[in-house]
């Protein structure tokens, strides 16, 4: 083991005592050691004639040999500290595989078995016989054993008689209680005049004490007799080492004058050469350092000049590289321990400046006259201070504009309220304070017009803030466009500058080695390659100069941190202002992204805001139900003019706002009410004093109806100036059908007409007004049915009766609604979105009760000549003369019935009503006939019936638009069998 090596060897004396016998030749033990290649050829031991093999401390003294070892392993097996003996004591320090794993048999080494030591014993057989024969020749030593043993055992009881306290090892006169017991005071007591007893104890000790000496000495002296050869054997080795020790001193010498002049001849010389390169680039940065740390030092009065122009982004960065330099190349230097929290402080001191700086700007911004065009307020200064607060990553700067675009709207309306009133003579503003309480004393076309200009006033508003939020946005993608373009050429510069820098590694290691800064390891001419001077040397200057002509060393001072900082990119904002783009704004896609969709949002919100504030002006003049209370002209003028505002207001922002379009449509909805219950109860009052005759048409009704001929519904202006002179016609022309009507149609035409062009001028109440419409409709078709078919125009009117005029007027002025009622609902179809296509089927629905109604009408006119025929043919008689009586009457009847609804109905309606009429005769005169038993025989009654039948035929025939009228009159007869 390496604890039980010995040290270099000893020579040995040739004396043959048993206890002191070495190896001869000790050298033989040893392998040959190598000589040292050029720096100790040999190196001298004891015997100059052979080596030493022990390692060279020149050559050998960083390789690992087996006298490095220190592991004593019987000492390690044996440690008593350890309370137990583990099994697993290699497992803990070499692993659990030690002890266990299992060793495969070396193939260099044989398989040893008996055979192998036959030759040895072979050999030693006979050694050992002449040994046994030596032993029983030569005398024993039993006398020399016993010679010694008596010796021993005779010292040993001499030693027994010296007492045990001289023999422990703390032995020491200086403690009383040893000194005591060895020298007690009772031999030396004189008191009591025992003074010769006393003086014989103390020469009695004093000799005890000297037979001690005596025996110690006598064994000290018979032990070195023992070893007296080893004694004078050691002494010999010891002028043996002198000489040893002499010679390798000799050695040692010599071979350190060799190293001193090779150290001399082949390295003093180049490590001179390094030393003075290292100390020439160790002042060459010292020169750097210095003139950095007085660039350095000018950082803060560069900082103030700068912040004096408002150049926040220079500044920024002008710390930022500050704050690199002195963490990179300038740290551990005391005179700047607290420039570093000094500008941290400065950096926040700028950020609390930006923000109200950009706080300002948006107040300046905003509050400008609204005269003035939409022009970008000093878009250099917008654009410096919001690439310093990106740099910063104030990200929520855009929240401050937000609130100021609030305050602004509501400044814009009361300083409209306050311009408007002001030039309004009726309102007191001494006795009226409160600026709403004036804005509700103004009449409609005063506070129309000043909710025209506040409307104007936002638009301008609106596009002031969009142009400033462009700018705003437009920084933000420039910087997230640098950002990708950065990402994109990334890998292909990395790729690159592994190239270049692979070629330097050695240089770079070794002087990184050394102590140096990495950029000290590019020469004067290869530092050209990375770039021009750093961001850092050019802003730290005060005079945006280099700080000093020295050409040499200024790319020497140039580090891989600063050139970082001149990696930045010219590109230009659509303001054309140039802007540099550093690095160092670590902001990721993802924030530069939202950030823009913030500064989107609130242009958003900035139209919103503008909706709001209309809306809250608007409801406070509804307060009084002032908006409730226009007419529909008003009304139209004030939804066209919101409608524009909203329109506006998309297309300046992009998106759609709901506040004052359901404000618009709350107050559509309230005028849709009240519109539809004036023209409701209009229509009622009419149809309660209608009396049901056929009224004169003016002229204003038949252009009226003219403008609806080409399918377009628009109510015409009324003419200013004379009044119209046209005579009023009969019957009312529609599309070259007369319709004779009454009163109330007319003005109803007129009322359905403002229905379809207030949908044309609102057209969010589309919806409200087809509802509204089709309630109209149906309640004129019940109202007419319960005071013309109910008769309840006797009780309302006071009419004495329904005529069959009154009924025929009737029907033809419900004709003139069906008539209208496709129009009305192709204008309607039109403004309707697809979705809301059902709400047509009103239409259907009216139209069908119109159709009936009508169809009852003209029941009620058959069923008035059906109870005619048949009250006066049940007294009919076939006798003389001819013609009867009965028949006389039942012509004069069928005339006025004729006269009565031929100029009301169409001549086809009339032939076809008269062909009802005529079926219902011939049903009651077949009757009649039948009751009478009067048949077709060509007898006497025969004659007589078809003689009245004759001129019933004759008379209706000769009415007008009947003489074509197909009366098949054989059907009165019973047919034969």
């Amino acid at each position: 083991m390496a604890s039980s090596h010995q040290s270099s060897p000893v020579p040995q004396s040739k004396s043959s005592d048993a206890f002191f016998k070495k190896e001869v030749d000790s050298a033989k033990r040893f392998r040959a050691v190598q000589s040292l290649p050029d720096v100790c050829p040999k190196e001298p031991t004891g015997d100059p004639n052979c080596l030493c093999d022990s390692p060279s401390l020149v050559a050998d003294q960083h390789i690992w040999t087996i006298y490095h070892s220190k592991v004593n392993l019987p000492a390690a097996l044996n440690d008593p500290r350890l309370t137990k003996r583990e099994s697993d004591f290699f497992t803990k320090t070499w692993g659990q595989d030690f002890v266990d794993i299992e060793i495969v048999p070396s193939v260099y080494l044989p398989q040893i078995n008996k055979e192998h030591f036959v030759t040895y014993q072979q050999e030693t057989v006979q050694r050992e016989k002449i040994h046994e024969k030596c032993k029983s020749i030569c005398p024993p030593k039993d006398a020399f054993e016993r010679t010694l043993l008596h010796t021993h055992d005779k010292s040993r009881t001499d030693l027994e008689q010296v007492p045990k306290i001289f023999m422990k090892p703390d032995f020491a006169l200086e403690d009383p209680l040893t000194f005591n017991a060895v020298l007690p005071w009772s031999h030396f007591n004189t008191a009591g005049g025992k003074g010769s007893r006393d003086a014989a104890s103390s020469r009695l000790l004093q000799e005890k004490l000297s037979h001690y000496l005596d025996i110690v000495e006598v064994n000290i002296a018979h032990q070195i007799s023992l070893r007296s050869e080893a004694f004078f054997h050691a002494m010999t080795s010891q002028h043996e080492l002198q000489d040893y020790l002499r010679k390798t001193s000799q050695a040692v010498k010599m071979l350190r004058d060799k190293i001193g002049q090779i150290d001399k001849v082949m390295c003093e010389g180049s490590l001179k050469v390094l030393r003075l390169s290292l100390t020439r680039n160790n002042c060459i940065k010292a020169y750097n350092k210095l003139k950095l740390m007085a660039t350095v030092h000018q950082t803060q009065p560069t900082v103030q000049l700068l912040l004096s122009t408002s150049e926040f982004v220079g500044a920024l960065d002008l710390i930022a590289t500050t704050q690199e330099v002195l963490q990179q190349e300038l740290q551990g230097i005391h005179s700047f321990r607290h420039l570093g929290s000094q500008l941290c402080e400065l950096e926040k001191l700028i950020d609390k400046m930006m923000i109200a700086e950009f706080s300002t700007y948006a107040r300046n911004d905003l509050n400008r006259p609204l005269e003035e065009e939409c022009q970008i307020l000093e878009e250099e200064r917008l654009v410096s201070i919001v690439f310093g607060l990106l740099k910063q990553r104030k990200l929520n700067f855009y929240e401050i504009y937000g609130d100021e675009i609030i305050i602004t709207a509501k400044n814009i309306i009361k300083q409209c309220v306050v311009n408007t009133v002001s030039h309004i003579e009726e309102i007191d503003t001494e006795v009226v304070v409160k600026l709403a309480d004036q804005m509700r004393m103004m009449n409609f076309p005063q506070w129309f017009d000043l909710l025209t200009e506040i409307f104007s006033s936002f638009i301008i508003f609106l596009k002031r803030i969009k142009a400033t939020l462009n700018v705003i946005r437009n920084v933000v993608l420039l910087v997230l466009d640098k950002n990708q373009r950065s990402k994109e050429l990334g890998e292909p510069s990395v790729q690159k500058n592994s190239t270049k820098d692979s070629t330097i590694d050695t240089e770079v290691a070794y002087l990184t080695h050394e102590g140096l800064f990495i950029s000290d390891a590019f020469g004067e001419g290869d530092i050209t390659h990375a770039g021009v001077y750093s961001v850092s040397q050019r802003n730290l200057s005060p005079d945006g100069e280099p700080s000093s002509s020295d050409s040499v060393s200024e790319p020497e001072c140039t580090t891989d941190s600063s050139s970082s900082k001149e990696q930045t990119s010219s590109s230009i904002t659509p303001g054309g202002i140039d802007i540099m783009i550093s690095e160092d704004m670590k902001l990721s896609e993802l924030e530069l992204g939202r950030l823009a969709n913030n500064i989107q949002e609130l242009l958003y919100s900035a139209s919103d805001i503008c909706h709001d504030r209309a809306v809250k002006f608007l409801m406070a003049r509804a307060k009084d139900g002032f908006l409730e209370k226009l007419n529909s002209t008003e009304f139209v003028a004030l939804s066209r003019l919101m409608e524009t505002f909203i329109l506006d207001t998309e297309q300046i922002c992009g998106r759609k706002s709901m506040s004052l379009r359901g404000a618009l449509q709350s107050q559509a909805n309230r005028f849709v009410n009240r519109f539809h219950e004036e023209r409701k109860t209009k229509l009622s009052l009419l149809l309660d004093n209608e009396r049901w005759k056929q009224a004169d048409v003016p002229a204003e009704f038949q252009d009226l109806v003219d403008s609806v001929a080409d399918g377009k519904i628009a109510l015409p202006e009324k003419k200013a100036g004379a009044p119209d002179e046209r005579k009023p016609a009969d019957v009312l022309t529609v599309d070259g059908q007369k319709y004779a009507v009454v009163g109330t149609v007319l003005l109803l035409i007129r009322i359905i007409l403002e229905y379809c062009q207030c949908v044309d001028n609102i057209p969010s109440i589309t919806t409200d007004m087809l509802t509204r419409l089709s309630d109209l409709l149906k309640y004129f078709n019940s109202r007419s049915c319960q005071l013309v078919l109910g008769a309840g125009a006797l009780q309302v009117v006071g009419l004495k009766t329904i005529t069959t005029k009154n009924l025929a007027l009737s029907s033809r002025c419900l004709q003139l609604i069906v008539h209208y009622i496709p129009v009305i609902r192709a204008h309607f179809e039109a403004r309707l979105q697809p979705k809301q296509f059902s709400m047509l089927r009103h239409f259907d629905h009216i139209t069908k009760d119109y159709h009936d109604h009508i169809a009852e009408i003209s029941a009620k006119l058959v069923a008035i000549m059906d109870s005619l025929f048949d009250k006066l043919l049940s007294k009919y008689e076939v006798k003389a003369p001819v013609p009867s009586t009965c028949f006389r009457n039942i012509c004069k009847q069928m005339a006025k019935m004729h006269e009565a609804i031929y100029d009301l109905l169409p001549e086809e309606q009339t032939q076809m009503l008269f062909l009802r009429i005529n079926a219902s005769y011939k049903l009651h005169l077949k009757r009649q006939l039948a009751h009478l038993n009067v048949v077709n025989d060509g007898g006497p009654q025969h004659g007589l019936v078809t003689a009245d039948v004759a001129f019933y035929t004759g008379n209706l025939q000769a009415l007008k638009g009947l003489q074509i009228l197909d009366l098949n009159m054989a059907e009165i007869w019973e047919q034969k069998r």
